[in-house]
Protein backbone atom coordinates (compact mmCIF):
# COMPACT_ATOMS: atom_id res chain seq x y z
CA UNK A 1 0.00 0.00 0.00
CA UNK A 2 1.26 3.45 -0.88
CA UNK A 3 2.59 5.43 2.07
CA UNK A 4 0.31 8.31 2.92
CA UNK A 5 0.37 11.17 5.38
CA UNK A 6 -1.93 10.57 8.35
CA UNK A 7 -3.46 14.05 8.38
CA UNK A 8 -6.92 15.60 8.20
CA UNK A 9 -6.10 16.98 4.76
CA UNK A 10 -5.24 13.50 3.47
CA UNK A 11 -8.37 12.12 5.12
CA UNK A 12 -10.53 14.62 3.23
CA UNK A 13 -8.73 13.79 -0.02
CA UNK A 14 -9.27 10.07 0.46
CA UNK A 15 -12.96 10.58 1.22
CA UNK A 16 -13.33 12.73 -1.90
CA UNK A 17 -11.56 10.05 -3.94
CA UNK A 18 -13.80 7.34 -2.54
CA UNK A 19 -16.96 9.30 -3.39
CA UNK A 20 -15.66 9.84 -6.93
CA UNK A 21 -14.84 6.15 -7.37
CA UNK A 22 -18.24 5.06 -6.03
CA UNK A 23 -19.98 7.55 -8.31
CA UNK A 24 -18.03 6.49 -11.40
CA UNK A 25 -18.13 2.71 -10.87
CA UNK A 26 -21.88 2.25 -11.67
CA UNK A 27 -21.37 4.13 -14.95
CA UNK A 28 -18.53 1.78 -15.87
CA UNK A 29 -20.64 -1.27 -14.98
CA UNK A 30 -23.50 -0.02 -17.18
CA UNK A 31 -21.09 0.60 -20.05
CA UNK A 32 -19.66 -2.90 -19.63
CA UNK A 33 -23.16 -4.40 -19.84
CA UNK A 34 -24.00 -2.30 -22.93
CA UNK A 35 -20.83 -3.44 -24.67
CA UNK A 36 -21.56 -7.08 -23.85
CA UNK A 37 -25.08 -6.75 -25.30
CA UNK A 38 -23.77 -5.06 -28.45
CA UNK A 39 -21.14 -7.77 -28.95
CA UNK A 40 -23.86 -10.41 -28.65
CA UNK A 41 -26.00 -8.48 -31.17
CA UNK A 42 -23.09 -8.25 -33.62
CA UNK A 43 -22.38 -11.98 -33.20
CA UNK A 44 -26.02 -12.82 -33.84
CA UNK A 45 -26.10 -10.60 -36.93
CA UNK A 46 -22.85 -12.12 -38.20
CA UNK A 47 -24.30 -15.62 -37.73
CA UNK A 48 -27.41 -14.62 -39.71
CA UNK A 49 -25.39 -13.17 -42.59
CA UNK A 50 -23.12 -16.22 -42.67
CA UNK A 51 -26.14 -18.48 -42.91
CA UNK A 52 -27.46 -16.47 -45.85
CA UNK A 53 -24.07 -16.72 -47.54
CA UNK A 54 -23.78 -20.47 -46.90
CA UNK A 55 -27.29 -21.03 -48.27
CA UNK A 56 -26.52 -19.07 -51.42
CA UNK A 57 -23.20 -20.87 -51.91
CA UNK A 58 -25.03 -24.16 -51.51
CA UNK A 59 -27.36 -23.20 -54.34
CA UNK A 60 -24.39 -22.11 -56.44
CA UNK A 61 -22.79 -25.53 -56.02
CA UNK A 62 -25.23 -26.69 -58.70
CA UNK A 63 -23.54 -24.31 -61.11
CA UNK A 64 -19.94 -25.34 -60.39
CA UNK A 65 -19.55 -27.18 -63.67
CA UNK A 66 -21.06 -24.30 -65.56
CA UNK A 67 -18.83 -21.79 -63.82
CA UNK A 68 -15.88 -23.83 -64.93
CA UNK A 69 -16.66 -22.89 -68.52
CA UNK A 70 -14.30 -20.31 -69.88
CA UNK A 71 -16.64 -17.36 -70.19
CA UNK A 72 -14.48 -14.84 -68.32
CA UNK A 73 -16.91 -14.64 -65.43
CA UNK A 74 -14.15 -13.89 -62.91
CA UNK A 75 -13.24 -10.66 -64.63
CA UNK A 76 -16.77 -9.41 -65.14
CA UNK A 77 -17.55 -8.53 -61.51
CA UNK A 78 -15.36 -6.24 -59.43
CA UNK A 79 -15.84 -4.89 -55.91
CA UNK A 80 -15.17 -1.17 -56.07
CA UNK A 81 -15.82 -0.14 -52.48
CA UNK A 82 -17.77 -1.00 -49.36
CA UNK A 83 -19.99 1.81 -48.14
CA UNK A 84 -20.41 2.14 -44.38
CA UNK A 85 -21.99 4.61 -42.02
CA UNK A 86 -20.76 5.21 -38.50
CA UNK A 87 -22.61 4.82 -35.23
CA UNK A 88 -21.57 5.49 -31.64
CA UNK A 89 -22.28 2.53 -29.38
CA UNK A 90 -21.50 2.91 -25.68
CA UNK A 91 -18.89 5.51 -26.56
CA UNK A 92 -17.33 3.45 -29.36
CA UNK A 93 -17.41 4.46 -33.03
CA UNK A 94 -18.36 1.38 -35.06
CA UNK A 95 -18.91 0.92 -38.80
CA UNK A 96 -22.37 -0.08 -40.03
CA UNK A 97 -22.71 -1.85 -43.37
CA UNK A 98 -24.65 0.09 -46.00
CA UNK A 99 -23.80 -1.33 -49.41
CA UNK A 100 -21.16 -3.14 -51.42
CA UNK A 101 -20.57 -1.19 -54.61
CA UNK A 102 -19.71 -3.57 -57.44
CA UNK A 103 -19.16 -3.05 -61.12
CA UNK A 104 -20.18 -5.52 -63.79
CA UNK A 105 -18.13 -5.32 -66.95
CA UNK A 106 -19.66 -5.31 -70.40
CA UNK A 107 -20.32 -8.67 -71.96
CA UNK A 108 -22.10 -9.79 -75.11
CA UNK A 109 -25.52 -11.13 -74.22
CA UNK A 110 -25.62 -13.18 -77.41
CA UNK A 111 -22.20 -14.82 -77.13
CA UNK A 112 -22.37 -15.78 -73.46
CA UNK A 113 -24.47 -18.60 -71.99
CA UNK A 114 -27.90 -17.56 -70.62
CA UNK A 115 -26.98 -18.65 -67.06
CA UNK A 116 -24.28 -15.96 -66.80
CA UNK A 117 -26.82 -13.28 -65.81
CA UNK A 118 -28.07 -15.38 -62.90
CA UNK A 119 -24.54 -16.34 -61.93
CA UNK A 120 -23.39 -12.73 -61.86
CA UNK A 121 -26.37 -11.74 -59.68
CA UNK A 122 -25.59 -14.60 -57.29
CA UNK A 123 -21.87 -13.76 -57.14
CA UNK A 124 -22.78 -10.10 -56.59
CA UNK A 125 -24.93 -11.15 -53.62
CA UNK A 126 -22.11 -13.33 -52.26
CA UNK A 127 -19.72 -10.38 -52.46
CA UNK A 128 -22.26 -8.20 -50.65
CA UNK A 129 -22.74 -10.75 -47.87
CA UNK A 130 -18.97 -11.23 -47.55
CA UNK A 131 -18.46 -7.48 -47.26
CA UNK A 132 -21.23 -7.29 -44.65
CA UNK A 133 -19.47 -9.99 -42.63
CA UNK A 134 -16.18 -8.09 -42.67
CA UNK A 135 -17.89 -4.94 -41.39
CA UNK A 136 -19.56 -6.92 -38.59
CA UNK A 137 -16.19 -8.46 -37.66
CA UNK A 138 -14.73 -4.96 -37.43
CA UNK A 139 -17.66 -3.97 -35.19
CA UNK A 140 -16.83 -6.89 -32.91
CA UNK A 141 -13.12 -6.06 -32.82
CA UNK A 142 -13.79 -2.47 -31.79
CA UNK A 143 -16.43 -3.41 -29.21
CA UNK A 144 -14.33 -6.20 -27.71
CA UNK A 145 -11.31 -3.91 -27.44
CA UNK A 146 -13.41 -1.33 -25.57
CA UNK A 147 -14.95 -4.08 -23.41
CA UNK A 148 -11.48 -5.25 -22.33
CA UNK A 149 -10.50 -1.70 -21.38
CA UNK A 150 -13.78 -1.08 -19.52
CA UNK A 151 -13.59 -4.43 -17.68
CA UNK A 152 -10.04 -3.61 -16.59
CA UNK A 153 -11.21 -0.26 -15.22
CA UNK A 154 -14.09 -1.90 -13.36
CA UNK A 155 -11.65 -4.38 -11.81
CA UNK A 156 -9.24 -1.59 -10.80
CA UNK A 157 -12.03 0.36 -9.09
CA UNK A 158 -13.60 -2.69 -7.41
CA UNK A 159 -10.43 -4.48 -6.33
CA UNK A 160 -7.87 -1.72 -5.87
CA UNK A 161 -9.03 1.89 -5.78
CA UNK A 162 -12.13 1.58 -3.58
CA UNK A 163 -10.68 -0.94 -1.05
CA UNK A 164 -7.47 1.11 -0.88
CA UNK A 165 -9.33 4.36 -0.20
CA UNK A 166 -11.51 2.65 2.43
CA UNK A 167 -8.43 1.21 4.13
CA UNK A 168 -6.67 4.59 4.07
CA UNK A 169 -9.72 6.34 5.53
CA UNK A 170 -9.92 3.77 8.32
CA UNK A 171 -6.19 4.00 9.03
CA UNK A 172 -6.13 7.81 9.11
CA UNK A 173 -9.33 7.98 11.19
CA UNK A 174 -7.87 5.60 13.78
CA UNK A 175 -4.61 7.55 13.88
CA UNK A 176 -6.37 10.90 14.27
CA UNK A 177 -8.67 9.39 16.90
CA UNK A 178 -5.66 8.10 18.84
CA UNK A 179 -4.02 11.51 18.58
CA UNK A 180 -7.18 13.19 19.86
CA UNK A 181 -7.46 10.73 22.73
CA UNK A 182 -3.80 11.21 23.61
CA UNK A 183 -4.16 14.99 23.45
CA UNK A 184 -7.20 14.82 25.72
CA UNK A 185 -5.30 12.58 28.13
CA UNK A 186 -2.32 14.93 28.24
CA UNK A 187 -4.61 17.91 28.75
CA UNK A 188 -6.38 16.12 31.59
CA UNK A 189 -3.06 15.14 33.16
CA UNK A 190 -1.76 18.69 32.89
CA UNK A 191 -4.96 19.99 34.45
CA UNK A 192 -4.58 17.59 37.36
CA UNK A 193 -0.94 18.54 37.83
CA UNK A 194 -1.92 22.19 37.82
CA UNK A 195 -4.64 21.49 40.39
CA UNK A 196 -2.18 19.55 42.59
CA UNK A 197 0.38 22.31 42.29
CA UNK A 198 -2.24 24.94 43.17
CA UNK A 199 -3.38 22.92 46.16
CA UNK A 200 0.21 22.46 47.29
CA UNK A 201 0.88 26.16 46.98
CA UNK A 202 -2.20 26.96 49.07
CA UNK A 203 -1.12 24.58 51.82
CA UNK A 204 2.37 26.14 51.89
CA UNK A 205 0.88 29.60 52.32
CA UNK A 206 -1.01 28.38 55.38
Amino acid sequence: MQKIRLTKTTLKQQRDDLRRYERYLPTLRIKKQQLQREIERAQSELHRVRQQSDTLLGVMDEWVELLAEDVGLGGLLQLERVEVSWDNVAGVDVPVFVKAHTRIGHYDLFSTPPWVDHALAAVQKVVELSSHQEVLKEQQRRLQRELRTTAQRVNVFERIKIPEAQANIHRISVHLGDQQTAAFGWALLAKRKAAVAAAAGGSHDD
